[in-house]
């Protein structure tokens, strides 16, 4: 399968990347590739590396140059020296193989939740920024990642279970306090293209105590709600069949929908995760559901606390025993919080 920034990209460019990546499976000490921009080569290396995250030793680099040759010398700097990186090599192929051996003979939707479920359940999310952090040696061999690392090891995952996978990178916002560039993935699931935020999902179920699928196969129009617009190419998503809240008939369209949940949930005493699918969540609309919840609550004496995912309308509550107050306990969650400063 023809990786995919490689494919968008020019002739001597793609010289470049083959060049590159041979070096660097080989641990070279310096590559001769093509000249160009020095722009140029910096997008030729960022998109190999995500690409093939499976290279997590390569973190930067420099060139030299001569005025009389066509040519340049790579000079790659590597995370470790060769002695460690092939130890870690070794111990990354190993689990790898070992992490994806139990769902090899599942659909293509459960290998995608596997992946997920195993991130959400067992990363956390690295506020320190460790520099294996940015690779897959941080999720998959330490637990610990932040959104570029979170998303190489899913890419890595899904290449193993044979799932079309792509990164995807958006630009920072400072004016929102968004000081960083956001990494996530693009999985083409049942021949449609769908994002996947395993980040996102990990920072809103941060108590490891429940798996959230807020960010499970968004389309375009759902995703760039919270995201920022994208710096390089990727496939369109538009559509939302493989929502995660949808294919579990979890996303509704009408208020006594909701309301009929909610009386199960105050009986059995769970949590429920829902998504409201009838129209924008307007402030009236919200209102309307909180109010539904809480009266659910009152049949069974108990009241309502509620988790508010407000960009993509997603819902989670349960109930506690009734102390007298009258209003619901509403928090409004802020996915993957980590990014922002």
């Amino acid at each position: 399968m023809e990786p995919y920034y490689y494919s968008k990209m020019n002739k001597v460019q793609q010289a470049a990347y083959h060049a590159i990546r041979q070096g660097l499976l080989e641990i070279s000490d310096s590559i001769q590739i093509p000249g160009m921009e020095a722009e140029e080569l910096y997008n030729v290396f960022f998109r190999l590396r995500l690409d093939h995250p499976e290279i997590f030793w390569a973190t930067g680099y420099k060139y030299k140059y001569y005025p009389d040759s066509p040519n340049f010398i790579f000079i790659p700097e590597y995370l470790f020296d060769k002695n460690k990186i092939k130890e870690h090599q070794k111990a990354l192929k190993s689990r790898v193989e070992k992490l994806v051996r139990p769902v090899k003979d599942k659909s293509e939707w459960e290998k995608e939740k596997y992946v997920h479920d195993f991130i959400c359940a067992n990363v956390h999310y690295d506020k320190l920024k460790k520099s294996y952090s940015h690779e897959i040696i941080g999720p998959l061999g330490q637990g610990v990642g932040v959104c570029e690392g979170i998303a190489k090891s899913v890419k890595v995952l899904c290449d193993a279970l044979g799932i079309w996978c792509m990164i995807a990178v958006c630009g920072n916002n400072p004016e929102k306090g968004i000081k960083y560039r956001h990494t996530w993935n693009i999985v083409r699931i049942g021949g449609n293209y769908y994002h996947l935020d395993a980040t996102f999902d990990n920072t809103l179920g941060n108590d490891k105590k429940e798996i959230r699928y807020d960010y499970f196969n968004l389309d375009d129009k759902s995703i760039f709600r919270d995201h920022e617009p994208l710096i390089a190419p990727a496939p369109k998503c538009e559509e939302g069949d493989h929502f995660y809240y949808k294919e579990k008939k979890l996303s509704f369209t009408k208020t006594e929908d909701v309301y009929r949940r909610a009386l199960q949930t105050a009986k059995k005493g769970r949590v429920f995760t829902f998504h409201w699918r009838g129209g924008y969540l307007t402030k009236a609309v919200l209102e309307e559901l909180l109010e539904l919840i809480q009266k659910a609550g009152k049949e069974k004496q108990k009241n309502a606390r509620i988790s508010l995912n407000w960009p993509q309308a997603v819902l989670r509550f349960d109930y506690v025993e009734d102390h007298g107050e009258v209003e619901p306990e509403v928090v409004v969650e802020e996915a993957n919080e980590g990014e922002k400063e």
